[in-house]
């Protein structure tokens, strides 16, 4: 089975693994699963995203990690969204250039693929840049908001790598990219141009071909209705809500049945029980 797992809320929260994940997910991968580990996070690099999986015990490899900065980087350069014609705006011509407004592992990301990276300052401006990015930008202030605006009322492309408005940490739920994006789009004028992360179905579905699978024969592991289920559903996958992160059991209990998931699982060994039911 193609397990695509999410990572905040179901395999950690904060710098804490979630109790029996990293046993469970060996377990499932010495039975011949393939998982692939996806999170809407852009925050870090994949490379990080590995060390920290491999410290925790996970069974991991760096091409088994599809973050919302990755599967951005790759539509950006996949979809001809960056391949936009020297017109006059760029100072110099030259590579396409993105204004990163979030951390830093999505400005590697980017540059990952061949794109020029700025930042949402005075210098980055003058750039004219074609796109602006947005992720979770753990160096949020009153003037990278005001540039990054600046820029996509001059003509830059708004580009959402998700809009999660919270994510789970160890002490509880911080702001998530949703919340810059939210902020941006009040300050621009307009909402984005594209959103890459759940609950649209692109991160999953870069997810799955990264390993040469369909998305809709995935099973997704997920803590949230708003986002990982609302995104296997859209793709017609299978689901496991894991009830470790966000989405408590009351908020399960109160959605609709077209936005519930296949299964739920309190903790690991239910997991494990339920993927087992699951098995083709």
């Amino acid at each position: 089975m193609l397990l695509l797992v999410d990572l905040d809320g179901v395999v950690y929260r904060g710098a804490t693994p979630v109790p029996g994940m990293a046993t469970l997910l060996g377990q499932r991968v010495a039975a011949g699963d393939t998982i692939v580990y996806v999170t809407n996070n852009s925050r870090w690099h994949r490379d990080e995203y590995h060390a920290r999986l491999a410290g925790m015990g996970m069974p991991v490899s760096p091409d088994r990690i599809v973050t919302a900065a990755r599967a951005t980087a790759l539509v950006l350069t996949e979809d001809g969204a960056m391949a936009v014609p020297d017109d006059g705006r760029r100072p110099t011509g030259g590579r396409p250039t993105a204004m990163v407004f979030g951390g830093p592992g999505l400005a590697r990301e980017l540059r990952d693929v061949g794109l020029r990276t700025v930042a949402p300052n005075g210098h980055g401006l003058e750039a004219a840049p074609d796109a602006v990015v947005v992720g979770v930008d753990f160096s949020l202030t009153y003037r990278r908001l005001t540039t990054a605006a600046e820029a996509i009322r001059r003509g830059a492309r708004f580009i959402a790598t998700n809009r999660d408005p919270v994510y789970p940490a160890a002490d509880g739920l911080w702001a998530g990219a949703g919340s810059m994006v939210a902020a941006l789009a009040v300050a621009s004028g307009r909402e984005p141009d594209v959103v890459i992360g759940k609950p649209e179905p692109r991160l999953f579905e870069a997810a799955a071909e990264s390993v040469g699978e369909d998305p809709r024969r995935a099973i997704v592991i997920g803590d949230s209705l708003a986002t990982d289920i609302a995104a296997a559903n859209r793709l017609g996958a299978r689901s496991v809500l894991m009830l470790t992160g966000v989405t408590t059991r009351g908020q399960l209990d109160a959605a609709p049945a077209a936005a519930r998931p296949t299964a739920v699982a309190e903790d690991a060994a239910e997991l494990s029980r339920v993927l087992d039911a699951m098995r083709d």
